[in-house]
């Protein structure tokens, strides 16, 4: 930016920072004897736009596709358990230990690939490297029901693993470059709820596929995987054409609606920055014991998580109950997860919690653990009574954990290293769980149960230390913010500004005599982390008017006081303008939580 005088001189006044009450209004503020309130619709809908309309429809376009793409995922990598029922291991003479191997061999590949699938991600684009991770794992499906042999079987799960590696977070990813930080969430667990959906799925198939044994001189087992994971190819094939790049060339969207995406995500999270790798972000990460917690938070969950939906069919089977009559059985409790995950979802979402949901889910899920624990192996009814507060409660809380990160951590690099720590973290604790469901622990499973009712009283305690710090940090934060502190620290550059300002509620102050005592609502984003760096500023058009008065918006740009100010429109948003300042803003310790 230019430091040379200002050519005119509009208003040579300081701009300050302000905070307002809860309800948007200030209470000092008044203008032509009323007071001055900014709706949302005239703030976030410049161009006219219903923006609730216009997320309406990115769900529309983007969840059912994204869904259906994890729910084949989740469909492929568990139904190994109902292969097992019909066969698998006597075919093939796979022992006890070498079909748990056989698991954990999955997680390796997933943890080994899962940054390196993310980078090749950012080179490409969503709409090839998604669909053509779909259609490697489907043909990697596809060929576990061709195996010869118990190497072959065991390879196949290894790039199983490595295929499937770069879904989950390059999704989360994805989402972010289409919602707002505080909408991301919501759809991410979401998305997630097509975890349990592919449980309750998988029995269905296995159990109707199960009849096919013998077809083509097949066993039963084979054709599990090879219709799955043909299944998985074809929808690949056609997701080239329904998953979408960004919201720039969307071409379900119209011109006004792309500029007024990218302003909303201007105004609320970095995704429309453009941040240089760095080290220090990177170390920011593993330097804040918070994305330590949320990790562990992970990893407590990703036990009885993948302990349940890998084995799930065996422990059904294991309470006396035929193979096929076992494959319906696990139906009815991945349904009820996937009604809770979506009303749990919803809730958390409504009220902007997390952490209370993730406990009562966690608790939830404890009781039945104790009663698969506590109940003699001659009341099966009542295990399996425990099999629906068991996946209950699982499904939701891991769906609200995964989604946490992305709407508290800020900064590009520091969010995908959160990212990365979270899912490897919590992977490792699948690693574990699939050593534990042991043959010589059947019927009751002591080993596996126990080590999966630990995990989530850890659980409790993680989300528990986690949900005080965080509150602990925003009764500071707002401390501050109605004492009115102003730090003289730079903001730096991995902190979200947008929503320090939003959510804290603070507004951009001109102190010049026609505008004294009047609070302007303005959204902004870091670009610089330098001393006296540019604070990009967005501003509609009634608080532009509010600020310039009637001076016309050309395409140049408009001078304004001390400290100088770069006015310029906004590209397609006619409505909006920019402004760029130098001035500084507290520490990113005014930035809220979700806790």
């Amino acid at each position: 930016m230019s430091h040379t005088a200002p050519q005119q001189a509009l208003y040579n006044e300081k701009i300050v920072v302000e905070t307002e009450g809860n309800d948007g209004i200030d209470r000092n503020e008044k203008r032509n004897g009323h007071e001055s309130e900014v709706t949302d619709e005239s703030f976030a809908n410049p161009t006219g736009i219903n923006e609730k309309a216009l997320v309406r429809k990115l769900d529309w376009k983007l969840l059912p596709a994204l869904t259906l793409l994890y729910l084949l995922s989740f469909l492929d990598r568990s139904n190994i358990g109902n292969a097992k029922l019909d066969g698998l291991t006597t075919s093939l003479n796979i022992t006890g230990n070498q079909y748990l191997l056989t698991l954990t061999i999955y997680f390796i590949g997933y943890v080994l690939f899962e940054v390196p699938c993310n980078i090749i991600l950012k080179r490409t684009t969503p709409k090839i490297w998604l669909p053509t991770l779909m259609l490697l794992w489907g043909i990697v499906a596809t060929l576990m029901g061709v195996s010869a042999n118990y190497a072959g079987f065991l390879a196949a799960r290894f790039f199983l693993g490595v295929t499937e590696s770069g879904l989950f977070p390059g999704v989360v990813f994805y989402l972010s470059m289409w919602y707002k930080r505080t909408e991301t969430h919501y759809r991410v667990a979401l998305f997630f709820s097509a975890a349990s959906l592919a449980g309750a799925f998988g029995g269905i198939l296995a159990y109707g596929i199960g009849f096919m044994d013998g077809v083509g001189k097949l066993k039963g087992w084979r054709w599990i995987f090879i219709i799955e994971g043909l299944l998985t190819v074809v929808v690949s094939l056609l997701a080239y054409f329904f998953i979408h790049n960004y919201p720039s060339t969307a071409p379900f969207l119209t011109e006004p609606e792309r500029s007024f995406v990218h302003a909303r995500l201007k105004s609320s999270t970095d995704a429309t920055n453009t941040e240089p790798f760095t080290w220090a972000n990177v170390r920011a990460a593993f330097g804040d014991y918070k994305c330590w917690l949320y990790s562990l938070g992970f990893h407590t969950m990703s036990l009885p998580l993948y302990t349940l939906s890998l084995f799930f069919p065996t422990i059904i089977s294991a309470l006396g109950y035929k193979a096929a009559t076992a494959q319906l059985l696990t139906v009815p409790p991945y349904a009820f997860a996937t009604v809770l995950t979506v009303i749990v979802a919803i809730l958390a979402e409504k009220t902007h919690k997390r952490a209370p949901f993730i406990l009562f889910s966690s608790s939830f899920a404890i009781i039945g653990y104790i009663i698969l624990l506590a109940t003699p192996h001659n009341k099966p009814g009542i295990s399996y009574l425990g099999t629906f507060f068991a996946a209950g409660g699982i499904y939701p809380s891991t769906a609200i954990v995964l989604s946490w990160p992305a709407a508290n951590v800020s900064g590009q690099t520091k969010r995908a290293t959160a990212t990365a720590m979270t899912i490897t973290i919590g992977n490792l604790g699948a690693v574990l769980g699939t050593q534990l469901y042991r043959p010589a622990t059947s019927p009751r499973w002591f080993l596996g149960h126990g080590f999966a009712l630990g995990y989530l009283v850890a659980n409790l305690v993680v989300i528990g230390t986690l949900w005080i710090c965080l509150e602990k940090e925003n009764r500071e934060k707002k401390r501050r913010e109605e004492s009115g502190e102003v730090g003289d620290e730079v903001l730096k550059n991995d902190e979200d500004v947008s929503r320090t300002c939003l959510s804290a509620g603070w507004h951009l102050r001109l102190s010049n005599a026609a505008m004294t005592g009047h609070a302007i609502p303005y959204v902004a984003s870091s670009e610089k982390s330098n001393p006296g760096s540019d604070l990009t500023i967005w501003l509609d058009h009634v608080n532009l008017v509010r600020l310039v008065g009637a001076t016309a918006l050309g395409s140049s740009p408009v001078i304004v006081g001390n400290p100088y100010i770069a006015l310029t429109t906004a590209g397609d948003v006619d409505a909006w303008a920019k402004i760029t300042a130098l001035i500084k803003l507290p520490t990113a310790d005014f930035n809220i939580v979700t806790p």
